[in-house]
């Protein structure tokens, strides 16, 4: 596969966030739909989690089995330490996030400038938007770290020659991405005005653009040791996305129709890798 085809799957997983962000400008966006697209977004994750950790996994498992434990231990401890910072460094950013919500004296749920006080509105206008979408601009920050985590691996594995899991990858990060966007615009609900297109497309680039980016990154070279260390950072970044969407589908209170989402994800997931497989991409 050639760089600008790489460069291309990269483009279109980070693109497809623009999608949901024009829900901002809706005045009642249906429920129902954003607990379909949650809960498909989730169960597509679900069948990567495990298909990235596969592929990362199974040079770790090669080279205990050849018995050359010196690349087994440190094959072990890429994969272990690329999970651990992708999983636990979003961890510490929503807990950071968390802190500045407190120090704004944000109350809980979605945002929106008239729950501020006259402290927390003056410290978001000062920085020359509401409250609301600074936050917003918060949540796709953290948003665009696991995205460029994604990016790493879509890059690293086309590289690879994995030509089958950087097309899955793009396909299950595209649909997810198309998601992020409802959750990156929540807290521009309660703003009296409509955010500009141009506002949600400095969103879109700031959530989306490090997929991009990752994919440059992770194309620019072939190494087995750097493909699991990028493969373990997306599953620990997919893991952390996982969790978060699943509380995220509690609140919709459509079991039935969260179910049916993740179900759909998971066809969808394991449909697209048994067509390339079928196809012998």
């Amino acid at each position: 596969m050639g760089t600008g085809q790489v460069l291309l799957l990269g483009g279109v997983a980070g693109a497809t966030i623009l999608l949901g962000l024009p829900a901002a400008r809706l005045k009642n966006p249906s429920t129902g739909l954003k607990a379909f697209l949650t809960a498909t977004a989730t169960g597509v994750l679900v069948f990567l989690f495990w298909d990235v950790m596969s592929g990362g996994v199974e040079p770790v498992e090669a080279a205990l089995t050849d018995h050359d434990y010196g690349t087994f231990a440190g094959y072990a401890a890429l994969l272990l330490g690329g999970f651990g910072v992708g999983f636990m460094g979003l961890i510490g950013y929503e807990r950071w996030m968390h802190g500045m919500r407190r120090r704004s004296l944000l109350g809980p749920g979605a945002a929106s400038a008239h729950e501020f006080p006259e402290k927390a509105a003056a410290a978001a206008q000062h920085r020359g938007m509401s409250a609301g979408r600074f936050l917003a601009v918060l949540i796709a920050t953290g948003i665009g770290l696991h995205n460029f985590a994604e990016g790493l691996a879509i890059g690293q594995s086309a590289s690879s020659g994995e030509i089958q899991l950087a097309v899955a990858l793009m396909v299950g990060f595209g649909l997810h991405n198309a998601t992020e966007g409802f959750g990156i615009v929540a807290p521009l609900a309660g703003d009296r005005e409509r955010p500009s297109w141009r506002f949600l497309l400095l969103l879109g680039l700031i959530g989306g653009g490090p997929t991009f980016l990752g994919t440059v990154l992770g194309q620019a070279w072939v190494n087995e040791a750097v493909s699991i260390a990028f493969l373990a950072l997306a599953a620990g970044s997919i893991l952390y996305v996982v969790l978060q969407l699943l509380m995220v589908c509690r609140t919709f209170g459509r079991s039935t129709l969260v179910a049916w989402g993740v179900t759909l994800g998971l066809v969808l997931g394991f449909g697209t890798d048994f067509l390339l497989v079928g196809l012998g991409v």
